[in-house]
């Protein structure tokens, strides 16, 4: 019999990646997915573009059009399918837009993520179940690192995060915007629901995802947006700290190499910082000139003196734990490999 996944939100960056990779690889491929982006962020954000991709491409790919909110239709697919291994990709992504709908925020990222575990545990505990967090369950207690102000990016001064944040930085008693409490609810609950029931889990808490599949928005999707407001002339707005904020990226095929490797040797309970690392990090001005040399346009932005609630000023992850847990994984796709990507999937 051959082996399936399950993949949630399977018609975004990190699913959609995950679905071709475990595609690839011989999987019995579902699909989970009902395309709130659109809901959450407009036409903009709309996603049906992959899923028909998927669905062209991928020989066998079953689309499942439910909501994860639905907690008799999660316990009759999953009673159904039985999946070898689960990914959780299904979310609302945006902590600017929580604190507008933060009953859809904490309904769908926190018991929508219950329902999927507890349908697990009920139809097939022993299947590895990857569960893809964020950084902002840190809230933003990085802040309170000292800082170096450079030319053009903040830095970490405190040598103990010359590799970036570990896994053991503290989630207590921080600002985390109501998306990243909705997160946190989730991330915990996989946590418990490994360590509890003993079941293979592990949370993922990303750095900026990324990759030329991110369909960008303005409150979601950094790069990409990025990228679309150059080369389409449209004014970027800086939300504070002099535009010198660092966030670390990843290739969304980084992200689901390490989710097979994790689900061919699954632990109990983890939690890992997956992100593009320091090497890979950068501040909202160096990417402006990083996509500026691109595509030979001045980016037009406006710098505001007020940041977004519970922001990071600079985060990049410590991918130390990954490396040593999984050593044949790594880093693929270099920040300008990144870059090059996505503009090239803009200009196509």
């Amino acid at each position: 019999m051959s082996k399936s996944i399950l993949v949630t939100g399977s018609s975004g960056l990190i699913g959609s990646e995950v679905c071709m990779l475990f595609s690839y690889k011989g999987y019995q491929v579902n699909g989970l997915d009902n395309n709130q982006r659109a809901v959450f962020f407009g036409r903009d954000g709309d996603t049906r573009w992959n899923q028909k991709r998927m669905q062209n491409e991928l020989d066998g790919f079953v689309h499942h059009e439910l909501d994860i909110r639905d907690r008799k239709a999660m316990l009759e697919l999953f009673s159904t399918l039985k999946p070898s291994v689960v990914v959780h990709t299904a979310a609302q992504p945006s902590h600017d837009k929580a604190a507008s709908i933060p009953f859809d925020d904490f309904d769908t990222n926190a018991v929508g993520t219950l329902n999927i575990l507890e349908a697990c545990r009920q139809s097939c505990p022993e299947s590895p179940i990857i569960h893809m967090s964020t950084n902002k369950v840190y809230g933003d207690l990085p802040n309170c690192i000292p800082m170096n102000e450079l030319e053009t990016r903040w830095d970490f001064e405190d040598s103990k995060y010359l590799n970036g944040i570990p896994e053991t930085f503290s989630i207590d008693q921080s600002k985390h915007s109501l998306f990243g409490a909705s997160k946190v609810a989730a991330d915990v609950m996989v946590q418990e629901y490994g360590r509890y029931f003993g079941m293979p889990t592990c949370c993922l808490r990303g750095g900026c995802l990324t990759g030329p599949n991110h369909s960008g928005v303005e409150l979601h999707g950094f790069l990409s947006y990025l990228t679309k407001c150059n080369l389409n002339e449209i004014e970027y707005n800086v939300h504070g700290y002099r535009g010198k904020q660092v966030r670390d990226n990843i290739h969304s095929l980084d992200v689901a190499n390490f989710i097979w490797d994790f689900a061919q040797k699954p632990r109990v309970g983890e939690v890992y910082n997956i992100g593009g690392g320091k090497e890979n990090s950068c501040s909202i001005l160096e990417a402006f000139t990083i996509i500026e040399n691109l595509s030979g346009k001045k980016m037009q932005y406006t710098l505001e003196e007020k940041n977004r609630e519970g922001d990071h000023i600079c985060y990049y992850s410590d991918l130390t734990k990954m490396m040593t847990h999984f050593p044949n994984w790594k880093i693929t796709k270099s920040l300008n490999n990144i870059f090059k990507e996505i503009f090239d999937s803009w200009v196509k």
